[in-house]
């Protein structure tokens, strides 16, 4: 009988024991409960934000960790220069859009800010000026709410059945707009994967997981030497 009283006060303390919080003293009004929380770890890694399209965002794709996104921020960690990457992509974004939200999009302090729009501008065949336009004001309104932020421009290609006369300003704008406004350049995000089959989904526009990596090692070649000069910066 005192073995199976042990068993049953045993087999009691355990269940109590799985609640997240505990309490100290007695059941009476005067008790006193004592609520386990974790202290708060300072975060102070760069925080590096990622305004952009359903490349961004990663549509079709099974896990948000496959997105070039997340693969920066696996290569930012084993380089020992780790962010804090915020993924602010939206399906069917274009500049306009992406110039639209912005303010929501500053709400919270950022270190970069890496502006990936001009897909589907170009696939709508909108006004390549417009577009130069929208992504300017995007640099100059995020250092103008944080003048000390880096601005990084993804570049982008138009689709070549456009012909020459859109094809060819909509690719120099890229490079226009970093120059003016003292912006980092991803020469052209997608190179290497942009037409080639085994690296899309099915719709031949979207790339798959390892189109990603492919988007993220290009993006890497400015990004990890940006990221080394932050750390370096703050230590």
């Amino acid at each position: 009988m005192l073995r199976s009283i042990a068993i049953s006060l045993a087999l009691l303390a355990t269940a109590c024991g799985g609640n997240e919080s505990s309490t100290v003293g007695g059941s009476g009004a005067d008790s006193t409960m004592v609520v386990a929380t974790a202290p708060e770890v300072p975060d102070d890694r760069p925080v590096v934000v990622f305004l952009g399209t359903s490349l961004t965002a990663g549509l079709g794709l099974e896990r948000d960790e496959d997105t070039y996104v997340a693969r920066i921020a696996e290569m930012a960690d084993s380089a020992g220069t780790p962010i804090r990457a915020v993924n602010a992509g939206v399906s069917g974004e274009t500049s306009a859009g992406g110039l639209r939200r912005l303010d929501w999009v500053l709400r919270e302090p950022l270190d970069v800010l890496v502006i990936e729009l001009g897909a589907n501008d170009g696939l709508r065949g909108l006004d390549p000026f417009q577009l130069s336009n929208n992504l300017a004001q995007i640099a100059r309104r995020t250092r103008t709410r944080y003048p000390d932020a880096r601005i990084v421009i993804a570049g982008m290609e138009a689709p070549p059945n456009l012909g020459a006369f859109y094809t060819d300003p909509f690719r120099a704008l890229f490079t226009s707009v970093a120059a003016n406004e003292g912006a980092l350049l991803i020469p052209f995000l997608l190179d290497g994967v942009a037409g080639v089959p085994e690296l899309n989904q099915g719709d031949r526009i979207h790339p798959t997981p390892e189109g990603h990596r492919i988007l993220a090692a290009n993006a890497w070649v400015v990004l990890g030497p940006l990221f080394a000069e932050l750390h370096e910066g703050s230590s």
